[in-house]
Protein backbone atom coordinates (compact mmCIF):
# COMPACT_ATOMS: atom_id res chain seq x y z
CA UNK A 1 0.00 0.00 0.00
CA UNK A 2 1.28 3.46 -1.00
CA UNK A 3 1.25 5.12 2.49
CA UNK A 4 3.12 8.83 3.66
CA UNK A 5 6.62 8.24 4.25
CA UNK A 6 10.33 9.60 4.40
CA UNK A 7 10.24 10.08 0.48
CA UNK A 8 6.77 10.22 -0.53
CA UNK A 9 3.57 12.25 0.35
CA UNK A 10 0.33 12.67 -1.44
CA UNK A 11 1.06 15.39 -4.10
CA UNK A 12 0.01 15.04 -7.62
CA UNK A 13 -2.03 12.35 -9.96
CA UNK A 14 0.97 12.58 -12.10
CA UNK A 15 3.46 11.78 -9.26
CA UNK A 16 0.65 9.00 -7.64
CA UNK A 17 1.42 6.67 -10.87
CA UNK A 18 5.24 7.07 -11.12
CA UNK A 19 5.25 5.95 -7.57
CA UNK A 20 2.75 3.17 -7.80
CA UNK A 21 5.14 2.65 -11.48
CA UNK A 22 7.83 2.01 -8.86
CA UNK A 23 5.77 -0.18 -5.85
CA UNK A 24 3.68 -2.19 -7.81
CA UNK A 25 5.99 -2.70 -10.81
CA UNK A 26 4.89 -5.54 -13.30
CA UNK A 27 2.03 -6.20 -11.37
CA UNK A 28 -1.90 -5.92 -13.25
CA UNK A 29 -3.29 -2.80 -13.05
CA UNK A 30 -5.68 -3.24 -15.67
CA UNK A 31 -7.90 -5.98 -17.01
CA UNK A 32 -10.20 -4.85 -19.91
CA UNK A 33 -11.92 -6.89 -22.43
CA UNK A 34 -8.47 -8.73 -23.50
CA UNK A 35 -6.64 -5.99 -22.37
CA UNK A 36 -4.00 -6.19 -19.30
CA UNK A 37 -1.54 -3.33 -18.17
CA UNK A 38 0.75 -3.30 -15.95
CA UNK A 39 1.24 -0.39 -13.67
CA UNK A 40 4.57 0.18 -15.59
CA UNK A 41 2.76 0.40 -18.70
CA UNK A 42 0.05 1.84 -17.21
CA UNK A 43 2.42 4.51 -16.63
CA UNK A 44 4.51 4.55 -19.41
CA UNK A 45 0.63 5.45 -21.41
CA UNK A 46 0.06 8.14 -19.40
CA UNK A 47 3.00 9.36 -20.31
CA UNK A 48 2.61 8.88 -23.72
CA UNK A 49 -1.27 10.38 -23.54
CA UNK A 50 0.54 14.09 -21.75
CA UNK A 51 2.87 14.04 -24.48
CA UNK A 52 0.02 13.70 -27.05
CA UNK A 53 -1.28 16.58 -25.33
CA UNK A 54 1.52 18.69 -25.54
CA UNK A 55 1.92 18.21 -28.62
CA UNK A 56 -1.95 19.17 -29.41
CA UNK A 57 -1.15 22.48 -28.00
CA UNK A 58 -3.32 22.25 -24.66
CA UNK A 59 -1.58 24.72 -21.52
CA UNK A 60 -1.66 23.95 -17.86
CA UNK A 61 -5.24 25.02 -16.90
CA UNK A 62 -7.06 23.82 -20.39
CA UNK A 63 -10.66 22.20 -19.96
CA UNK A 64 -10.43 18.69 -21.06
CA UNK A 65 -13.66 16.57 -21.70
CA UNK A 66 -14.13 12.72 -21.38
CA UNK A 67 -17.34 11.40 -23.22
CA UNK A 68 -17.51 8.11 -23.68
CA UNK A 69 -17.95 5.07 -21.43
CA UNK A 70 -15.69 2.71 -18.63
CA UNK A 71 -12.68 1.82 -20.37
CA UNK A 72 -8.95 1.69 -19.82
CA UNK A 73 -8.72 4.51 -22.82
CA UNK A 74 -10.89 6.83 -20.43
CA UNK A 75 -8.44 6.30 -17.50
CA UNK A 76 -5.01 6.54 -19.56
CA UNK A 77 -6.71 9.99 -21.21
CA UNK A 78 -7.67 11.51 -17.47
CA UNK A 79 -4.14 10.60 -16.29
CA UNK A 80 -2.38 12.06 -19.72
CA UNK A 81 -4.05 14.90 -19.52
CA UNK A 82 -3.91 15.90 -15.79
CA UNK A 83 -0.33 15.06 -16.09
CA UNK A 84 -0.39 17.53 -18.87
CA UNK A 85 -1.44 19.66 -16.07
CA UNK A 86 -4.77 19.73 -17.80
CA UNK A 87 -8.44 19.97 -16.01
CA UNK A 88 -10.38 16.75 -16.81
CA UNK A 89 -14.40 17.17 -16.95
CA UNK A 90 -15.99 14.18 -17.28
CA UNK A 91 -19.21 13.95 -19.26
CA UNK A 92 -22.06 11.48 -19.02
CA UNK A 93 -22.53 9.19 -21.84
CA UNK A 94 -26.13 9.49 -20.99
CA UNK A 95 -25.78 13.28 -22.26
CA UNK A 96 -27.05 14.42 -25.72
CA UNK A 97 -25.81 17.05 -28.17
CA UNK A 98 -27.37 19.85 -26.71
CA UNK A 99 -26.57 18.91 -23.05
CA UNK A 100 -23.01 18.87 -23.96
CA UNK A 101 -22.72 22.11 -25.85
CA UNK A 102 -24.29 24.00 -22.57
CA UNK A 103 -21.30 21.93 -20.92
CA UNK A 104 -18.59 22.92 -22.90
CA UNK A 105 -19.49 26.01 -23.16
CA UNK A 106 -19.63 26.74 -19.84
CA UNK A 107 -16.68 24.94 -19.10
CA UNK A 108 -14.51 26.35 -21.33
CA UNK A 109 -13.61 22.69 -22.77
CA UNK A 110 -10.57 23.17 -25.64
CA UNK A 111 -10.65 19.46 -26.75
CA UNK A 112 -13.02 16.78 -26.02
CA UNK A 113 -12.68 12.76 -26.07
CA UNK A 114 -15.31 11.63 -27.37
CA UNK A 115 -16.50 7.47 -27.73
CA UNK A 116 -17.32 6.59 -31.13
CA UNK A 117 -19.84 4.31 -32.21
CA UNK A 118 -21.46 2.86 -28.73
CA UNK A 119 -24.95 2.10 -28.25
CA UNK A 120 -26.08 2.25 -32.05
CA UNK A 121 -24.97 5.80 -31.92
CA UNK A 122 -21.89 7.62 -33.15
CA UNK A 123 -21.43 10.31 -30.40
CA UNK A 124 -19.56 12.60 -32.07
CA UNK A 125 -22.69 13.18 -34.62
CA UNK A 126 -24.82 14.45 -31.93
CA UNK A 127 -22.27 17.82 -31.37
CA UNK A 128 -23.83 20.52 -32.74
CA UNK A 129 -22.08 23.15 -35.18
CA UNK A 130 -21.59 25.84 -32.49
CA UNK A 131 -20.44 23.34 -30.36
CA UNK A 132 -17.51 21.86 -32.63
CA UNK A 133 -16.66 25.66 -33.00
CA UNK A 134 -15.43 25.93 -29.70
CA UNK A 135 -13.69 22.96 -29.52
CA UNK A 136 -10.01 23.12 -31.17
CA UNK A 137 -10.45 18.90 -31.68
CA UNK A 138 -12.35 16.42 -31.36
CA UNK A 139 -10.75 12.92 -30.83
CA UNK A 140 -12.66 9.45 -30.97
CA UNK A 141 -11.69 6.70 -28.63
CA UNK A 142 -12.45 4.07 -31.01
CA UNK A 143 -12.64 4.53 -34.48
CA UNK A 144 -13.23 7.74 -36.10
CA UNK A 145 -15.06 8.86 -39.14
CA UNK A 146 -15.75 12.23 -40.55
CA UNK A 147 -12.61 13.32 -40.19
CA UNK A 148 -12.49 12.87 -36.65
CA UNK A 149 -8.95 11.62 -35.54
CA UNK A 150 -8.94 8.54 -33.50
CA UNK A 151 -7.29 7.94 -29.97
CA UNK A 152 -4.60 5.69 -31.12
CA UNK A 153 -3.11 8.74 -34.05
CA UNK A 154 -3.53 11.18 -31.39
CA UNK A 155 -1.30 9.55 -28.92
CA UNK A 156 1.42 8.37 -31.51
CA UNK A 157 1.60 12.40 -32.58
CA UNK A 158 3.10 13.20 -28.87
CA UNK A 159 5.73 10.81 -29.59
CA UNK A 160 7.89 13.94 -30.96
CA UNK A 161 7.83 15.29 -27.54
CA UNK A 162 10.75 14.86 -25.56
CA UNK A 163 11.00 13.07 -22.11
CA UNK A 164 12.89 16.86 -21.11
CA UNK A 165 10.01 18.52 -21.96
CA UNK A 166 7.12 16.44 -20.75
CA UNK A 167 9.14 16.72 -17.23
CA UNK A 168 9.51 20.12 -17.72
CA UNK A 169 5.44 20.24 -17.69
CA UNK A 170 4.88 17.74 -15.33
CA UNK A 171 7.27 19.79 -13.15
CA UNK A 172 4.30 22.77 -13.36
CA UNK A 173 1.58 20.63 -12.16
CA UNK A 174 1.11 21.50 -7.96
CA UNK A 175 -0.27 19.91 -5.38
CA UNK A 176 -3.29 22.77 -4.64
CA UNK A 177 -3.90 22.28 -9.05
CA UNK A 178 -6.59 21.57 -10.33
CA UNK A 179 -7.52 17.87 -11.23
CA UNK A 180 -10.64 17.79 -12.61
CA UNK A 181 -14.59 19.84 -12.51
CA UNK A 182 -17.09 17.78 -11.94
CA UNK A 183 -20.11 19.47 -13.03
CA UNK A 184 -23.48 19.32 -11.05
CA UNK A 185 -26.55 21.14 -11.75
CA UNK A 186 -28.02 22.01 -8.28
CA UNK A 187 -31.35 23.52 -7.96
CA UNK A 188 -30.77 26.34 -10.51
CA UNK A 189 -31.37 23.91 -13.31
CA UNK A 190 -27.69 25.13 -15.03
CA UNK A 191 -24.14 22.69 -14.39
CA UNK A 192 -21.65 24.49 -12.25
CA UNK A 193 -18.18 23.11 -12.61
CA UNK A 194 -16.83 21.82 -8.66
CA UNK A 195 -13.38 22.16 -8.81
CA UNK A 196 -11.40 20.08 -7.19
CA UNK A 197 -7.47 20.17 -6.25
CA UNK A 198 -4.57 17.20 -7.01
CA UNK A 199 -3.77 16.78 -3.28
CA UNK A 200 -7.10 17.16 -1.73
CA UNK A 201 -8.37 14.56 -4.19
CA UNK A 202 -5.47 11.88 -3.17
CA UNK A 203 -6.07 12.25 0.74
CA UNK A 204 -10.00 11.83 0.40
CA UNK A 205 -9.19 8.90 -1.63
CA UNK A 206 -6.85 7.16 0.55
CA UNK A 207 -9.00 7.86 3.45
CA UNK A 208 -11.68 6.61 1.45
CA UNK A 209 -9.66 3.79 0.84
CA UNK A 210 -8.83 3.10 4.58
CA UNK A 211 -12.03 3.36 6.19
CA UNK A 212 -13.70 0.73 3.97
CA UNK A 213 -10.52 -1.61 3.35
CA UNK A 214 -9.63 -1.68 -0.43
CA UNK A 215 -6.57 -3.68 -0.07
CA UNK A 216 -3.49 -4.50 -2.70
CA UNK A 217 -4.53 -7.28 -5.46
CA UNK A 218 -7.92 -6.39 -5.15
CA UNK A 219 -10.51 -6.94 -8.18
CA UNK A 220 -12.19 -3.90 -8.54
CA UNK A 221 -15.30 -4.26 -11.01
CA UNK A 222 -15.85 -0.98 -11.97
CA UNK A 223 -19.78 -0.59 -13.25
CA UNK A 224 -20.51 2.96 -12.26
CA UNK A 225 -19.48 5.18 -15.19
CA UNK A 226 -16.13 6.87 -15.00
CA UNK A 227 -17.66 10.36 -15.11
CA UNK A 228 -19.23 9.49 -11.67
CA UNK A 229 -17.12 10.01 -8.33
CA UNK A 230 -18.02 6.19 -7.51
CA UNK A 231 -16.43 5.23 -10.77
CA UNK A 232 -13.41 7.47 -11.35
CA UNK A 233 -12.17 8.10 -7.27
CA UNK A 234 -13.70 4.61 -6.01
CA UNK A 235 -12.89 2.72 -8.51
CA UNK A 236 -9.90 3.44 -10.85
CA UNK A 237 -8.10 6.31 -9.19
CA UNK A 238 -8.24 3.83 -5.82
CA UNK A 239 -7.40 0.62 -7.51
CA UNK A 240 -3.87 2.90 -8.60
CA UNK A 241 -3.52 4.18 -5.48
CA UNK A 242 -3.37 0.50 -3.33
CA UNK A 243 -1.87 -1.81 -6.02
CA UNK A 244 -5.41 -3.22 -6.95
CA UNK A 245 -6.81 -4.27 -10.37
CA UNK A 246 -8.98 -2.01 -11.95
CA UNK A 247 -11.63 -3.63 -13.84
CA UNK A 248 -13.86 -1.20 -16.15
CA UNK A 249 -17.64 -2.93 -16.92
CA UNK A 250 -19.61 -0.96 -20.15
CA UNK A 251 -23.25 -1.43 -19.64
CA UNK A 252 -25.02 -2.81 -16.49
CA UNK A 253 -26.75 -6.37 -17.01
CA UNK A 254 -26.70 -8.55 -13.60
CA UNK A 255 -26.75 -12.02 -15.58
CA UNK A 256 -22.82 -10.40 -16.89
CA UNK A 257 -21.81 -8.59 -13.63
CA UNK A 258 -22.33 -12.17 -12.01
CA UNK A 259 -20.85 -13.73 -14.89
CA UNK A 260 -17.75 -11.57 -14.50
CA UNK A 261 -17.94 -12.34 -10.33
CA UNK A 262 -17.78 -15.82 -11.11
CA UNK A 263 -15.14 -16.48 -14.04
CA UNK A 264 -12.72 -13.21 -12.94
CA UNK A 265 -12.63 -13.73 -9.64
CA UNK A 266 -13.93 -9.97 -8.44
CA UNK A 267 -13.58 -9.13 -4.86
CA UNK A 268 -15.08 -5.41 -4.61
CA UNK A 269 -17.24 -4.09 -6.50
CA UNK A 270 -18.36 -0.02 -5.56
CA UNK A 271 -22.11 0.93 -6.75
CA UNK A 272 -25.60 2.34 -5.59
CA UNK A 273 -27.77 -0.59 -4.25
CA UNK A 274 -29.63 -0.95 -7.79
CA UNK A 275 -26.19 -2.75 -8.63
CA UNK A 276 -26.93 -5.25 -6.01
CA UNK A 277 -30.62 -5.18 -5.77
CA UNK A 278 -30.14 -6.56 -9.72
CA UNK A 279 -27.75 -9.36 -8.79
CA UNK A 280 -30.07 -10.41 -6.06
CA UNK A 281 -33.18 -10.95 -8.47
CA UNK A 282 -31.18 -12.33 -11.25
CA UNK A 283 -33.30 -15.61 -11.97
CA UNK A 284 -30.00 -17.80 -12.66
CA UNK A 285 -28.04 -16.52 -8.98
CA UNK A 286 -27.70 -20.18 -7.28
CA UNK A 287 -25.85 -20.94 -11.24
CA UNK A 288 -22.92 -18.29 -10.37
CA UNK A 289 -20.00 -18.77 -8.10
CA UNK A 290 -19.77 -15.34 -6.01
CA UNK A 291 -17.43 -16.47 -3.29
CA UNK A 292 -14.40 -14.30 -4.45
CA UNK A 293 -16.50 -11.11 -3.17
CA UNK A 294 -15.23 -9.80 -0.16
CA UNK A 295 -16.48 -6.46 -0.01
CA UNK A 296 -19.35 -4.15 -1.42
CA UNK A 297 -19.15 -0.36 -1.02
CA UNK A 298 -22.31 1.39 -2.09
CA UNK A 299 -24.58 4.57 -1.13
CA UNK A 300 -26.35 7.40 -3.09
CA UNK A 301 -29.50 6.35 -1.97
CA UNK A 302 -31.83 4.84 0.90
CA UNK A 303 -30.81 1.23 1.60
CA UNK A 304 -32.97 -1.20 2.95
CA UNK A 305 -31.28 -3.40 6.21
CA UNK A 306 -33.09 -6.60 4.15
CA UNK A 307 -30.87 -5.56 1.11
CA UNK A 308 -27.62 -5.46 3.41
CA UNK A 309 -28.76 -8.87 5.07
CA UNK A 310 -28.87 -10.32 1.55
CA UNK A 311 -25.76 -8.99 0.32
CA UNK A 312 -24.52 -10.70 3.22
CA UNK A 313 -26.32 -14.21 3.02
CA UNK A 314 -27.11 -14.65 -0.72
CA UNK A 315 -24.30 -12.99 -1.99
CA UNK A 316 -21.81 -14.21 0.26
CA UNK A 317 -20.57 -10.36 1.02
CA UNK A 318 -18.73 -10.18 3.91
CA UNK A 319 -18.11 -6.80 4.18
CA UNK A 320 -21.33 -4.13 3.15
CA UNK A 321 -20.58 -0.56 3.50
CA UNK A 322 -22.02 2.30 3.14
CA UNK A 323 -21.69 6.15 3.37
CA UNK A 324 -22.50 9.93 2.19
CA UNK A 325 -20.76 12.70 0.40
CA UNK A 326 -21.46 14.98 -2.26
CA UNK A 327 -19.88 16.07 -5.45
CA UNK A 328 -18.74 19.48 -3.77
CA UNK A 329 -16.45 17.48 -1.23
CA UNK A 330 -15.17 14.58 -3.70
CA UNK A 331 -17.91 12.26 -3.27
CA UNK A 332 -16.86 11.92 0.78
CA UNK A 333 -17.92 13.00 3.90
CA UNK A 334 -19.02 9.90 5.91
CA UNK A 335 -18.45 6.29 6.29
CA UNK A 336 -19.76 2.92 8.12
CA UNK A 337 -16.92 0.11 8.76
CA UNK A 338 -17.76 -3.20 7.51
CA UNK A 339 -17.76 -4.29 11.24
CA UNK A 340 -21.11 -2.69 11.95
CA UNK A 341 -24.52 -4.20 12.51
CA UNK A 342 -26.43 -4.12 9.47
CA UNK A 343 -28.72 -1.41 11.03
CA UNK A 344 -26.13 0.65 11.00
CA UNK A 345 -24.45 0.11 7.58
CA UNK A 346 -28.73 0.51 5.90
CA UNK A 347 -30.16 3.16 8.59
CA UNK A 348 -27.28 5.62 8.74
CA UNK A 349 -24.04 6.92 6.86
CA UNK A 350 -21.33 6.36 9.51
CA UNK A 351 -19.30 8.43 11.04
CA UNK A 352 -16.72 11.54 9.51
CA UNK A 353 -13.66 10.68 7.95
CA UNK A 354 -10.43 12.05 9.50
CA UNK A 355 -9.61 15.19 9.46
CA UNK A 356 -13.19 16.27 8.52
CA UNK A 357 -15.89 18.38 10.59
CA UNK A 358 -19.50 17.08 10.20
CA UNK A 359 -22.41 18.83 12.50
CA UNK A 360 -25.79 19.74 12.53
CA UNK A 361 -26.60 23.25 12.20
CA UNK A 362 -30.14 25.27 12.41
CA UNK A 363 -31.80 27.42 10.41
CA UNK A 364 -30.27 30.39 12.83
CA UNK A 365 -26.79 28.84 12.04
CA UNK A 366 -26.39 27.37 15.70
CA UNK A 367 -25.09 23.85 16.13
CA UNK A 368 -27.87 21.23 17.42
CA UNK A 369 -27.36 18.49 19.72
CA UNK A 370 -27.43 14.56 18.72
CA UNK A 371 -30.73 13.40 17.89
CA UNK A 372 -31.81 17.35 16.95
CA UNK A 373 -32.33 17.09 12.69
CA UNK A 374 -31.18 19.83 10.52
CA UNK A 375 -28.98 20.77 7.88
CA UNK A 376 -26.19 18.40 7.72
CA UNK A 377 -22.89 20.85 6.89
CA UNK A 378 -19.02 19.95 6.10
CA UNK A 379 -15.73 21.58 7.04
CA UNK A 380 -12.35 20.04 6.22
CA UNK A 381 -10.03 19.52 3.57
CA UNK A 382 -12.24 17.42 1.16
CA UNK A 383 -14.68 20.48 0.45
CA UNK A 384 -14.19 22.15 -2.91
CA UNK A 385 -12.53 25.06 -3.90
CA UNK A 386 -15.59 26.38 -5.32
CA UNK A 387 -17.65 26.84 -8.25
CA UNK A 388 -16.32 27.00 -11.69
CA UNK A 389 -16.45 30.81 -12.48
CA UNK A 390 -19.44 31.80 -10.36
CA UNK A 391 -18.24 33.40 -6.92
CA UNK A 392 -22.01 33.80 -6.11
CA UNK A 393 -22.79 30.41 -6.32
CA UNK A 394 -19.83 29.14 -4.60
CA UNK A 395 -21.01 32.04 -1.17
CA UNK A 396 -23.85 30.55 -0.85
CA UNK A 397 -22.86 27.45 -0.85
CA UNK A 398 -19.86 27.53 1.98
CA UNK A 399 -19.80 30.13 4.18
CA UNK A 400 -17.32 32.36 6.03
CA UNK A 401 -16.39 29.98 8.58
CA UNK A 402 -15.68 27.25 5.61
CA UNK A 403 -19.07 24.96 6.39
CA UNK A 404 -20.09 23.53 3.21
CA UNK A 405 -24.20 23.51 3.37
CA UNK A 406 -25.64 20.11 2.03
CA UNK A 407 -29.16 21.14 1.66
CA UNK A 408 -29.71 17.78 3.28
CA UNK A 409 -31.28 16.93 6.29
CA UNK A 410 -29.74 14.78 9.46
CA UNK A 411 -28.92 14.14 12.88
CA UNK A 412 -26.50 11.76 14.79
CA UNK A 413 -27.91 9.12 16.83
CA UNK A 414 -26.35 8.23 20.07
CA UNK A 415 -23.02 6.59 18.78
CA UNK A 416 -22.34 9.58 16.78
CA UNK A 417 -23.57 8.18 13.28
CA UNK A 418 -24.81 9.96 10.71
CA UNK A 419 -28.69 10.20 9.91
CA UNK A 420 -29.91 11.60 6.47
CA UNK A 421 -33.88 12.12 6.63
CA UNK A 422 -34.18 14.18 3.71
CA UNK A 423 -33.87 17.26 1.97
CA UNK A 424 -34.16 20.79 1.59
CA UNK A 425 -33.21 20.87 -2.42
CA UNK A 426 -35.92 18.40 -3.82
CA UNK A 427 -32.73 16.64 -5.75
CA UNK A 428 -33.70 13.37 -6.16
CA UNK A 429 -31.39 10.32 -6.64
CA UNK A 430 -32.64 7.60 -9.49
CA UNK A 431 -30.11 4.44 -9.06
CA UNK A 432 -27.18 6.34 -7.91
CA UNK A 433 -27.24 9.53 -10.24
CA UNK A 434 -28.47 12.75 -8.89
CA UNK A 435 -31.66 14.25 -10.59
CA UNK A 436 -32.33 18.14 -10.21
CA UNK A 437 -35.73 18.75 -11.20
CA UNK A 438 -35.14 22.52 -12.30
CA UNK A 439 -32.65 21.26 -14.83
CA UNK A 440 -35.15 18.89 -16.25
CA UNK A 441 -37.91 20.98 -16.07
CA UNK A 442 -35.59 23.67 -17.93
CA UNK A 443 -35.58 21.07 -20.76
CA UNK A 444 -39.44 19.81 -20.48
CA UNK A 445 -39.97 23.29 -20.56
CA UNK A 446 -39.05 23.18 -24.28
CA UNK A 447 -41.47 21.28 -25.47
CA UNK A 448 -43.46 22.61 -28.32
CA UNK A 449 -46.88 21.51 -25.83
CA UNK A 450 -45.89 22.03 -22.21
CA UNK A 451 -46.83 25.22 -20.58
CA UNK A 452 -46.39 24.60 -16.71
CA UNK A 453 -44.05 21.55 -15.64
CA UNK A 454 -42.99 20.36 -12.27
CA UNK A 455 -41.10 17.31 -11.58
CA UNK A 456 -40.87 15.58 -8.27
CA UNK A 457 -39.09 12.45 -7.03
CA UNK A 458 -41.57 9.37 -6.74
CA UNK A 459 -40.34 5.95 -4.49
CA UNK A 460 -39.14 2.97 -6.98
CA UNK A 461 -38.81 -0.37 -5.91
CA UNK A 462 -35.90 -0.67 -8.01
CA UNK A 463 -34.29 2.70 -8.33
CA UNK A 464 -35.31 4.48 -5.06
CA UNK A 465 -36.92 7.27 -7.00
CA UNK A 466 -37.41 8.25 -10.98
CA UNK A 467 -39.05 11.26 -11.83
CA UNK A 468 -42.75 12.29 -12.18
CA UNK A 469 -43.87 15.19 -14.19
CA UNK A 470 -46.81 17.23 -13.45
CA UNK A 471 -47.66 18.87 -16.95
CA UNK A 472 -50.26 21.99 -17.96
CA UNK A 473 -50.52 21.96 -21.87
CA UNK A 474 -50.14 24.90 -23.57
CA UNK A 475 -53.49 26.01 -24.89
CA UNK A 476 -54.55 24.50 -28.45
CA UNK A 477 -51.81 22.17 -27.91
CA UNK A 478 -52.64 18.23 -27.08
CA UNK A 479 -49.60 15.47 -25.66
CA UNK A 480 -50.00 12.25 -23.82
CA UNK A 481 -47.93 10.93 -21.47
CA UNK A 482 -46.02 8.94 -23.99
CA UNK A 483 -45.73 11.50 -26.23
CA UNK A 484 -43.39 13.77 -23.54
CA UNK A 485 -41.89 10.40 -22.33
CA UNK A 486 -40.90 9.88 -25.39
CA UNK A 487 -39.43 13.34 -26.36
CA UNK A 488 -37.91 13.38 -23.19
CA UNK A 489 -35.77 9.91 -23.96
CA UNK A 490 -34.68 11.82 -27.26
CA UNK A 491 -33.35 15.17 -25.54
CA UNK A 492 -31.90 14.54 -22.28
CA UNK A 493 -30.22 11.45 -20.10
CA UNK A 494 -32.37 8.61 -19.84
CA UNK A 495 -31.48 8.78 -16.07
CA UNK A 496 -33.17 12.27 -16.09
CA UNK A 497 -36.50 11.03 -17.72
CA UNK A 498 -39.61 11.00 -15.65
CA UNK A 499 -41.38 7.93 -15.46
CA UNK A 500 -44.65 9.29 -15.62
CA UNK A 501 -46.20 12.07 -16.53
CA UNK A 502 -49.98 13.41 -15.34
CA UNK A 503 -51.69 15.59 -17.49
CA UNK A 504 -53.60 18.37 -15.25
CA UNK A 505 -55.95 21.66 -15.85
CA UNK A 506 -53.69 23.63 -13.22
CA UNK A 507 -51.44 23.13 -10.82
CA UNK A 508 -50.88 24.52 -7.26
CA UNK A 509 -48.72 27.57 -6.66
CA UNK A 510 -48.30 30.01 -4.45
CA UNK A 511 -49.19 33.71 -3.99
CA UNK A 512 -45.51 34.12 -5.70
CA UNK A 513 -47.14 32.13 -8.89
CA UNK A 514 -44.32 29.30 -8.16
CA UNK A 515 -45.54 25.50 -7.62
CA UNK A 516 -46.04 24.70 -4.03
CA UNK A 517 -44.24 21.06 -4.74
CA UNK A 518 -45.47 19.74 -0.96
CA UNK A 519 -49.39 20.21 -2.47
CA UNK A 520 -48.08 17.75 -5.33
CA UNK A 521 -46.27 15.33 -2.82
CA UNK A 522 -49.68 15.55 -0.83
CA UNK A 523 -51.78 14.49 -3.73
CA UNK A 524 -49.40 12.22 -4.52
CA UNK A 525 -49.78 10.35 -1.01
CA UNK A 526 -53.21 10.65 -0.36
CA UNK A 527 -53.47 8.90 -3.82
CA UNK A 528 -51.23 6.11 -2.82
Amino acid sequence: MISEDADWKFTTIPALCARAAELYGTRTAVEDNGVVLNFIELDTMRKRVAKAMIAAGVEKGDRIMVWAPNTWKWFATALGLVTAGAVLIPASTRFKGAEIAELVKRSGTSVLFSVGDFLGTYYPDQLRAETRDLLREVVVIGDGSKGDRDWESFVASGDSISDAELAAREATVGPDDLCDMLFTSGTTGYPKGVMYGHQQCLRAIDAWATRVGIREHDRILVIPPLFHVFGYRAGAMVALMRGAVFMPHLTYDAGEILKRVAEEKISVIPGPPAIFQGMLQHPGLAKFDTSSLRLAVTGSTTIPPILVHRMRTELGIAGVVTGYGLTECGGYGTMCLATDPDEVIANTAGKAAPGVEVRIMADDGHFLPDGKPGEVVIRGYIVMKGYFNDLEATARTIDPEGWLHTGDIGCFDTDGNLRIEGRLKDMYITGGFNCYPAEIERILSQHPAIGIVAVIGVPDERLGEVGKAYVVLRPGTSATEKDIIDWSRANMANYKCPRSVEVRSSLPTSPQGKVVKDLLEATLTKCA
